[in-house]
Parts: C-alpha cells; structure tokens; sequence
C-alpha cells in the first residue's frame, strides 16, 4: 500500500525544519504532454491582440503544471516516500502548439526531529 504523502512535504529546498532524511529513494517525476485546441488558440490569439494575461494560456500551464505536480507525488507514493526534496519543472516544446511538463525532485523518507 503506497504511502501518503502531503502536498506540503514537497519543496525546492533540500531538507524540511523539525525533520531528518533518513532514506534517499532516488528520482522522481510526473510528466504531461498539453495542446490547447484549434477553439482555445483562437481564443488566445484574441486575448493577444489586446495584450495582458492571456488567460487560456495561463490556465493550459497551470493545468499542466499541477498534473506533472500530482503525477510525481503519485511516483514517490509509490516508492514509499513520505517527502520530495529538490522540486523543480521544466517544460518543452515538443512540436508546435505541444508542450512537455516535467516536475520532479527526490522522494524521501524523513522523520520527526
């Protein structure tokens, strides 16, 4: 059975107050693939031509980023984490319009100090 783990055990950071890492379980990561549709570009090329936050896109990143988020604790879940240390993302274009999102970090175990 995959062990917990709460959102708030995950940072950029490499240690968390009040805590030790007592086992490093390796890398982890979660990864999507996004395209916005025919409807969404042009809604977004609108938003362009009068500047500001293009919204659609905004909300298209936002989605793919916290799917790539849930789909890395759900890995570390896995290996029986109950933290991640050292998140970040990246993203890339895979081909036009078609965007990779990855988060990842190392899930660990830690315990109260």
């Amino acid at each position: 059975m995959p062990t917990q783990l709460a959102p708030q055990m995950v940072t950029t950071g490499f240690d968390f107050a009040g805590h030790k890492i007592v086992k490093y379980l390796g890398v982890v990561r979660g990864i999507t693939v996004r395209s916005r549709s025919v409807l969404g570009n042009m809604v977004g090329g609108l938003q362009a031509v009068f500047g500001g936050n293009i919204t659609i896109y905004t909300e298209l990143c936002e989605h793919a980023r916290a799917e790539a988020f849930d789909l890395m604790i759900q890995h570390a879940q896995q290996l029986g984490a109950n933290a991640i240390v050292g998140v970040r993302y990246d993203a890339n274009e895979v081909m036009e319009g078609i965007t990779e999102v990855l988060a990842y970090g190392t899930a660990v175990v830690v315990e109260r100090t």
